[in-house]
């Protein structure tokens, strides 16, 4: 179980192999976290962060064949990691895709693919998921969500709709689960510089895998029900979801 001061001894990662997952891992695992379940498609990106987790000090770490889009086998999917491992204290959901917002609009199905991937899938495996920790009694999702969500862009609406919707299923579900013994913090970051964000001009207010990872830890300790990253987002976008929409639609990508 989370102890009390907020360590996970076990954590099963959706999208276990994204820059951010890795960063918290490295987080978790020298402070008591023993067991890493990192889940997603299979290859040298999966596997490294594997080798990742052991080298951190995790006794068990082991990678599990996990995707979002494959809504028909995750129940299967959890009912297995949780058959395997035991109870799991943490769910890290970090599975999902940018696309290419200009190539997306022009190709429905690529736009459908990205909307599936970063809030259908993970909604269904999300639903999958807690079904066994409300089982267990106790644990925590976190949810990296984006503020791209909170107010979509022209630049990047198909994004930052599917994060909308993924921040929306969150507090919902959050709401549902009150007095399970079973939590939820969502985590929006802004503009991280990264593998997923190369040869993009880094917004204002741009972070880090490593700053992401530092605040889940510590909303994860505080038992946070939504942290930004970095933390002045929360008044930036206050102002920003006020703005009259003329004066939006002027905002540059």
């Amino acid at each position: 179980m989370i102890d009390a001061i907020g360590r996970p001894q076990s954590v099963l990662v959706l999208g276990g192999s994204s820059e951010i997952a890795q960063a918290i891992v490295a987080k978790l695992v020298p402070s008591r976290c023993r067991t890493v379940v990192l889940a997603g498609r299979e290859g040298p990106r999966l596997s490294e962060a594997v080798e990742r987790a052991k080298a951190a000090g995790a006794e068990v770490a082991e990678s599990v064949a996990f995707d979002a889009t494959d809504v028909a086998g995750h129940r299967e999917f959890a009912e297995g990691v949780f058959e395997r491992f035991g109870d799991i204290d943490l769910v890290v959901v970090a599975a999902g895709v940018l696309g290419d917002q200009a190539e997306d609009e022009r190709d429905p199905e690529s736009a459908a693919a990205v909307l599936t991937t970063n809030f259908a899938g993970l909604a269904s495996a999300m639903l999958a998921v807690t079904g066994r920790l409300r089982h267990q009694g106790h644990g925590r999702l976190v949810v990296l969500s984006s503020v791209a969500g909170l107010r979509a862009r022209k630049a990047n609406f198909i994004y930052g709709s599917s994060k909308s919707g993924l921040d929306a299923f969150s507090q919902g579900l959050a709401d549902s689960l009150e007095g399970t013994g079973v939590g939820v913090t969502i985590v929006r970051p802004g503009f991280v510089v990264g593998r997923m964000t190369e040869g993009m001009t880094p917004a204002p207010f741009a972070t880090t895998p490593e700053a992401v990872a530092d605040a889940v830890v510590a909303g994860i300790a505080s038992g946070a029900a939504v942290v930004y990253v970095p933390a002045v987002l929360r008044w930036v976008f206050t102002v920003m979801r006020t703005l009259p929409r003329a004066v939006w639609q002027r905002i540059p990508g």
